[in-house]
């Protein structure tokens, strides 16, 4: 949760931000927006909706910074299970909401991780466009995780790898750690550096398991449709604030190379 001391610099965190220590993978929990609906009279739909706005400000923000990924939670393997007319809203929330504009105007591309063939054949559609679309730009990737989970995701890797091994093309001893990151819908990306989950919950939901492993975490209160640049920035000057040890000492991180 947010202390008194990150609500004070809050207003100043862009200024403060080293421009040099931008966290390069940052992922999101974009929790909270049914709950600011429901403190504000209104459906569910609304809350999503004001989510999608606070989207394309964090998009911008974070390229604008220099993140080269920005990995979303936008619909889990679990959210299959909600009503039929919330999950039938956000399917049709997410073809309204991929604007080319967004992504052509910020040179960013978008990928997709998750399980695309529970998707409708509409959203499917119109998700392929917009990753051909923009699959020249240069800048950011945007990532969408949708209809993923990290259960489904080491599942399906590890049957890939046991094929692997049945059919003779692998070998159980080569397996390993680096072989089993390569494997995972997220291979073409660095592990996220900062994990940001909005709304008040303490807790990662299913969420990049295995690429966390070493992952800094910012948990906040604000709702997601509420989360906007100076939060992001709160977000990542509290990052810059940590040290990153990796399982070594203060000591051993504080060390500096020996030029001969």
């Amino acid at each position: 949760m947010q202390n008194d001391h990150q609500k004070t610099t809050a207003g100043t965190a862009l200024a403060s931000i080293d421009r040099q220590r931008i966290p390069q993978h940052i992922a999101i929990i974009m929790d909270g927006n049914g709950r600011w609906a429901k403190e504000r009279g209104m459906q569910r739909s609304m809350g999503h909706q004001q989510g999608v706005v606070a989207v394309k400000e964090i998009t911008e923000a974070a390229s604008n910074l220099g993140v080269r990924f920005l990995t979303l939670y936008t619909f889990s393997t679990e959210n299959w299970n909600r009503p039929a007319d919330e999950v039938a809203a956000l399917m049709a929330l997410i073809i309204e909401s991929l604007e080319d504009e967004l992504f052509m105007k910020n040179n960013v591309r978008l990928r997709i991780i998750g399980d695309m063939e529970r998707l409708p054949e509409s959203v499917r559609t119109t998700l392929e466009g917009s990753m051909a679309r923009t699959a020249g730009n240069t800048g950011m990737t945007m990532v969408l995780a949708l209809s993923y989970s990290s259960r489904w995701e080491l599942t399906q890797t590890v049957k890939s790898l046991a094929e692997k091994v049945a059919s003779g093309a692998l070998k159980p001893e080569s397996i390993s750690e680096e072989l089993l990151s390569q494997s995972l819908a997220t291979a073409f990306m660095p592990d996220p550096e900062l994990l940001i989950r909005t709304g008040g919950e303490l807790r990662l939901s299913n969420y990049l398991l295995w690429q966390c492993a070493y992952t800094e975490f910012y948990f906040c209160d604000t709702y997601w449709p509420d989360f906007n640049t100076e939060a992001l920035c709160q977000a990542i000057l509290e990052y810059q604030n940590r040290e990153r040890r990796f399982g070594k000492t203060s000591e051993q991180v504080e060390e500096k190379p020996t030029i001969e």
